[in-house]
């Protein structure tokens, strides 16, 4: 059976170097980094080389980078710290953001009654910014802004910079997840006044259980998890070296072929366009995932003229077939309630259609694209 992985907005397969550095990092640098003699020093200074290149392709200090486990530790980290250390009683987000983000809060506010508050959406999902502007501007409590860079479903782009001035301006703080977007686009936050940022490796092709959260220094944050002095205080736990350094190697990679590689899966996510309008008839993009200009070029969400009763076998049928995407983010794999996103911006008729998240990277082809459409036209046909 042929297979084919176009679900990389879950998780990306590893390049070989990375690959390779881990096993030559687990099998060398075993030492834990908090340790004094040799061995324990090696394995610190490869840790520190590592937080200082990853630091160099954001244009931040090395102690702003703080290693985690992954994007959801990191924003567990950050949103829980504003509250319960830095004072914050209001957190402006949307109704569309990662859970690691919307449970967190929901959290924060049975446990601290602190308050949260929603921008508006169009109905692509696009943030409302003067609605964000009234809603700063309408309170003087301490606010924390947490809006996601790139949607992890639909692929919108917010203008991280644009919200970046108006928490400035309103003295808001102003986290976000940066997870699908980070090792694909170039953000430079020495430019971009944001405080905080979630990261997570396997987004661009390194090592699950890897991630760092961005902390812009002398915010006053505190750790989340207590039992070691390790990430200056901030993250207790021995580091996963091995992880970190893939980590490294994968962010430098990710860099170094950002233009070829961008250009290579924008051009399979514009021919994906073509042959589904070409030989689906009453297709439609969900969000503002067909425009180049306001979305990622990684992924597509599809919503196909499908009868409802079909619907349900859709996805049952694509995994029969060997092709693995998605109808929302991996992490709500398991819920029956459908996606959180398109549930918050699709009209009713839509949302009896089945929905399909098809995400790319330089590993796929075209003649997989192919393999879709045809396997996507029998099963409506039928």
């Amino acid at each position: 059976m042929k297979k084919v992985y176009f679900d990389s907005a879950a998780t990306t397969e590893l390049r070989s170097e990375v690959i390779h550095c881990i096993s030559e990092v687990l099998r060398t640098e075993y030492g834990n980094p908090s340790s004094t003699h040799s061995y324990g020093r090696s394995a610190k200074s490869l840790l520190e080389n590592a937080r200082k290149e990853i630091a160099a392709y954001l244009k931040v200090s090395a102690a702003e980078i703080i290693f985690t486990s992954g994007g959801t530790e990191a924003d567990n980290l950050i949103l829980n710290s504003c509250v319960c250390d830095l004072g914050v009683t209001r957190i402006i987000t949307s109704k569309i953001e990662h859970h690691a983000i919307l449970y967190t809060v929901d959290n924060l506010i049975k446990k601290y009654n602190i308050s949260a508050d929603y921008v508006k959406l169009d109905e692509k999902g696009q943030v409302d910014y003067d609605h964000l502007e009234s809603m700063l501007a309408a309170s003087e409590e301490k606010t924390l802004v947490s809006l996601m860079h790139v949607n992890n479903e639909i692929g919108n782009l917010l203008d991280l910079e644009r919200v970046a001035k108006l928490c400035k301006k309103y003295n808001a703080l102003f986290h976000s997840d940066t997870v699908q977007s980070v090792g694909h686009y170039e953000l430079d936050f020495s430019e971009i006044p944001i405080d905080f940022a979630a990261v997570a490796a396997h987004k661009f092709h390194g090592p699950k259980g890897a991630g760092f959260a961005f902390v812009r220094k002398n915010s006053g944050i505190k750790s989340l998890i207590c039992g070691g002095e390790q990430e200056r205080g901030l993250r207790a736990g021995t580091e996963a070296v091995y992880a970190i350094a893939g980590m490294a190697e994968a962010l430098k990679l990710s860099y170094q072929n950002l233009e070829k590689e961008r250009k290579y899966i924008l051009d399979l996510k514009n021919y994906f366009k073509e042959q589904l309008r070409t030989h689906i008839p009453g297709v439609t993009f969900n969000g503002k995932c067909e425009d180049d200009t306001q979305s990622t070029y990684t992924l597509l969400n599809v919503c196909l003229p499908v009868t409802p009763e079909k619907a349900l076998m859709l996805l049952f049928q694509m995994d029969l077939n060997g092709i693995a995407c998605s109808r929302g983010s991996a992490c709500q794999s398991g819920s029956s309630k459908g996606s959180h996103v398109l549930n918050a911006i699709l009209s009713e008729e839509d949302l009896q259609k089945p929905s399909l998240r098809f995400s790319f990277s330089s590993f796929n082809k075209k003649e997989e694209i192919d393999y879709v459409i045809e396997v996507l036209k029998k099963f409506i046909a039928e």
